[in-house]
């Protein structure tokens, strides 16, 4: 009789326990600080997840889900488990903003039971900092291929908010302008989405290791209550599906970066938390540097890409661009337009030189100065014939000592057919990354798809474009780019990721008429330091370098560092950034503001408090005017300590770079 209750206690329980899964069952999992609190269940069957800060919910509940082949999954199931972890450790990064990154979450994985027997899993990872959260969907096809039609998943905030972005349906390579307006009124964008959720409260919602998958875009819908629902887009194949799979699927991470401040959105690594840890055992060969180019000039019509009267890429022009790489602290000198079959997508080889240019004399001669030469495969959006060809090719570059390769995708679809952020492009830039790898070779890849922190895994992955850059300040027959473009793309593209922006352009003369950099020389160098880039490219002609007092605070700067700071900053208005150099004691600063002037406040907290510095400064002169005299600029000296606090100012659509030195 005993033995009977008991079973009859048992059955009892569970019968409740899948009753209140299957109509309100949740769970709660909150970030080891208490202020994110994450809620994740099912409501009338559908899967659902909701967001609080401080007790304040900031995304309300919102359907998680997916359309594979020809069902919903998501939207009739119940919860039939979850599940509990922590992780508190450090890692360090073999290069980056910070030497040292904690890793700190919380982990729930709720596991749903669709109503015809599938599965699926939802693992959310709360930080201090935010969250992030990926499907699990186990192969329930037997091996066969199936297809994702649609993801589900939504992001409902509970009111409606200021936001930057950029449309995903007109902005081709993500090279466009961030504009700021209300969520309601976007149209589908891409991420990273930066929005000013309220006074006090920032948001960025992007994603986070992107690997054979579709990128993510959002569009808003106005909801219920004042709510904004942002909807997953994924980029598509051209038949229209979303993602072909086989076996277990893993989605890349939703994330949400959520700060108080604009500048801590700058501080999270949360994105890089999500990713897995570095697949290079030996990462030595990786060397992050500064480097110049032949590239400036070509877009100023100064010389050209093809060979000819004019070629940029002659052997005679490369020894001179390394002769000043090597008497001014340069790692590296690219040089574009190399190669035959320069502007054919069909014939352009990557293992076969012009005839004006000696690549393997080239590579010996910039060796012997200590400077490597920086590889070029442009392919005009023809991906098959780099993977053809990128086994052989960067061996070669390899055994002549290159290091690094600009990849580039200038075409309006891979291979004449797919997107380049679609699951055909995701599969090939991967490709491309681990062929690299294998020959020590280190991409910055140009018409990317938006970086989602793969640097982690790979990180011989250092950079990548997916800006509306410097060039645009060259032949944009609209003006170039605003003055506020860079003091907004530290919380926006940014966020993403190493940023190939290539600043330092010392010389504004024009060859469209009002097209040129809209700043001052000294924003010039500010940007070097806020635009992180850990193969960092100043972009000038060595002609405008010759004899500039400038240029002493580019070869001083390092492209790699220990530690960030963010003393102040405001989207699209002004930022500054302080970093201190890794393996050593130096900080830099730079501070740039759009087209209004500005005097900040700079307090020197972040410097040691025992020690005594010399600060020098390069700051916009007193008649600095970005349209009238952008070329006037100071530089002063002054001893400092922790205590002080220096005083800021910044002509229109100014700046001012700092180089901190401990005596």
């Amino acid at each position: 009789m005993k033995r009977f209750i008991v079973s009859f206690i048992v059955i009892v329980n569970t019968v409740v326990s899948l009753g209140v899964a299957d109509c309100s069952a949740h769970e709660l999992v909150a970030s080891p600080d208490g202020a994110v609190t994450v809620t994740v269940g099912v409501k009338s069957k559908q899967a659902f997840y909701s967001v609080s800060y401080k007790g304040k919910e900031i995304v309300s509940p919102s359907a998680l889900g997916f359309v594979i082949n020809d069902s919903k999954m998501g939207a009739k199931v119940r919860m039939v488990g979850a599940s509990r972890s922590s992780k508190d450790e450090v890692w360090h990064q073999p290069w980056g903003e910070d030497d040292a990154v904690r890793n700190h979450y919380n982990e729930l994985t709720v596991s749903y039971k669709e109503s015809d027997g599938r599965m699926m899993k939802v693992v959310f990872r709360v930080f201090n900092d935010g969250f992030g959260f990926r499907y699990i969907v186990p192969d329930a096809y037997h091996g066969k291929e199936y297809r994702v039609m649609d993801e589900l998943t939504e992001m409902a905030l509970a009111h409606d908010a200021m936001a930057w972005s950029i449309p995903s349906n007109h902005t081709e390579y993500f090279e466009g302008i961030y504009t700021r307006d209300l969520l309601s009124r976007k149209d589908t964008v891409c991420t990273p989405l930066t929005i000013a959720y309220e006074d006090g409260l920032f948001l960025s919602i992007h994603e986070a290791a992107l690997e054979d998958y579709a990128s993510m875009n959002l569009t808003s819908r106005k909801g219920k209550a004042g709510e904004v629902r942002l909807l997953t887009a994924l980029t598509p194949w051209k038949s229209g599906v979303k993602v072909y799979a086989q076996g277990e699927l893993k989605s890349p991470w939703r994330t949400m970066i959520i700060s108080e401040t604009a500048g801590g959105l700058l501080t999270s690594r949360l994105m890089l938390n999500l990713n897995e840890p570095s697949r290079i055992a030996d990462t030595s060969w990786i060397e992050p540097g500064r480097y110049i180019g032949i590239w400036w000039s070509i877009h100023k019509k100064q010389n050209t890409w093809e060979m000819g009267p004019r070629h940029g890429a002659t052997t005679a022009n490369v020894k001179r661009y390394m002769d000043f790489a090597a008497r001014h602290g340069f790692s590296g000198v690219l040089a574009e337009g190399w190669n035959p079959g320069w502007g054919d997508g069909e014939r352009i080889s990557y293992v076969t030189s012009y005839p004006d240019f000696d690549m393997e004399e080239v590579c010996r001669y910039g060796l012997s100065k200590g400077v490597r030469f920086i590889g070029h495969t442009e392919t005009w959006g023809n991906s098959k014939l780099l993977e053809q060809q990128m086994d052989s090719a960067f061996a070669w570059y390899s055994r002549m000592g290159i290091r690094a390769v600009k990849t580039g995708y200038v075409g309006h679809l891979f291979d004449g057919k797919e997107l380049s952020k679609s699951q055909y492009g995701i599969r090939h830039y991967r490709r491309v990354i681990e062929c690299a790898a294998k020959h020590h070779i280190m991409i910055d890849n140009h018409e990317p798809a938006m970086p989602t922190g793969i640097q982690r895994t790979w990180p011989n992955l250092m950079t990548q474009e997916g800006v509306r850059g410097q060039e645009y300040n060259a032949w944009d027959r609209r003006g170039g780019n605003p003055p506020s473009h860079t003091v907004t793309l530290p919380f926006t593209r940014g966020l993403a990721g190493p940023t190939d922006f290539t600043p330092a352009i010392f010389n504004f003369s024009e060859i469209v008429p009002g097209t040129h950099p809209h700043s001052t020389l000294a924003k010039q160098l500010g940007e070097f330091v806020v635009i992180y880039s850990p193969l960092q490219m100043a972009a000038d002609a060595i002609e405008n370098y010759e004899g500039q007092p400038a240029l002493s605070f580019i070869e001083s700067c390092p492209t790699t560092w220990s530690r960030m700071v963010v003393p102040h900053g405001e989207i699209g208005s002004y930022v500054t950034i302080a970093r201190k150099e890794r393996g050593g004691e130096r900080w830099f600063v730079g501070s740039i503001t759009n087209e209004e002037a500005r005097e900040l406040s700079l307090s020197l907290d972040f410097l040691d408090a025992d020690a005594t510095y010399r600060a020098i400064i390069y700051e916009d002169g007193a008649d600095a005017d970005y349209e009238r005299n952008p070329y006037a600029m100071s530089i002063r000296q002054q001893v400092v300590t922790s205590k002080d606090t220096l005083q800021l100012r910044l002509a229109r659509s100014g700046g001012a770079a700092i180089r901190i030195e401990k005596l």
